[in-house]
C-alpha cells in the first residue's frame, strides 16, 4: 500500500484527485493539506510514502515547501503536481528536491503512473513537458531565471505577488536582511537594477500574467 499526502489549496480538486487516486486498490490518500503550514504539521503526525505537491499553494509555495520536508526528512519522496507547464518552474521543483513533475493537464493515466514511480524513487517528468524540458537544457542562451536558487525562486514569487519584506521573511522563517539580501542577489542575476525592470522581466518569462 502506498499512503499518501495529498497538498492542494482547493478542496475540490483534492477531493477529485483523491478519488482518482483511491481508484487503485494500492493507494490510498491518508492525509490532506491545503496550505503548506497544514502540510507540515500532518508530516509531523505521519510519514507518508509518497506526497503529492502542488506548487501554487498560498503563502509559502510548494517548491519552498518540497525543500523544507527535504531538509526535515531527506528521503521523502515528492511528486510535483502544478499547473504550470514552463520547463522553468519544473526544473525549480526538481532542484528542490522533487523527484517528478507532471502538469495538471496531463490525463489521469500520467499522473497514476508517475505515482507508482515517485513511489519507487524514479524520476519523471509529464509528457507534455519533457521535450520542452530537453529544449531548455540544449539552448545555448537558457532562462536568466533558471540561475535563481530555490530560495531565491520563491522570493522572487512572493516580491511578484506582492508581499512586503517583513511578511516574506514570516513565510519563509528567514530574517527580513536575509529577503533584502535575496531581493538584491535576484536582480543581479537577472541583470535588471530596478523593481520595475524586474516586474517586466518577470512578464516576459512569463513568471506572471
Amino acid at each position: 500500500m502506498i499512503r499518501i499526502l495529498l497538498v492542494d489549496d482547493h478542496a475540490v480538486v483534492r477531493e477529485g484527485y483523491r478519488r482518482l487516486l483511491e481508484r487503485r486498490a494500492d493507494l490510498r490518500v491518508e492525509a490532506e493539506a491545503a496550505s503548506a503550514d497544514e502540510a507540515l504539521q500532518r508530516l509531523r503526525e505521519f510519514t507518508p510514502d509518497l506526497i503529492v505537491l502542488d506548487l501554487s499553494l498560498p503563502g509559502m509555495g510548494g517548491i519552498e515547501l518540497a525543500r523544507r520536508i527535504l531538509q526535515r526528512q531527506p528521503d521523502a519522496r515528492i511528486l510535483a503536481f502544478s499547473m504550470h507547464r514552463d520547463p522553468l518552474f519544473a526544473s525549480q521543483a526538481m532542484r528542490a528536491g522533487a523527484l517528478g513533475y507532471v502538469t495538471k493537464s496531463s490525463s489521469p493515466e500520467v499522473l497514476i503512473q508517475a505515482v507508482y514511480k515517485v513511489a519507487r524513487g524514479e524520476r519523471i517528468l509529464s509528457p507534455d513537458i519533457a521535450p520542452e524540458m530537453a529544449l531548455t537544457l540544449l539552448q545555448e542562451k537558457a532562462n536568466p531565471a533558471s540561475e535563481l536558487s530555490p530560495r531565491e525562486f520563491e522570493i522572487l514569487r512572493l516580491l511578484l505577488d506582492g508581499r512586503g519584506v517583513e511578511e516574506i521573511g514570516n513565510l519563509l522563517n528567514i530574517s527580513p536582511k536575509t529577503v533584502q539580501n535575496g531581493h538584491y542577489q535576484i536582480k543581479a542575476k537577472l541583470g535588471v537594477k530596478t523593481d520595475i525592470e524586474l516586474a517586466r522581466l518577470a512578464m516576459k518569462l512569463k513568471l506572471i500574467d
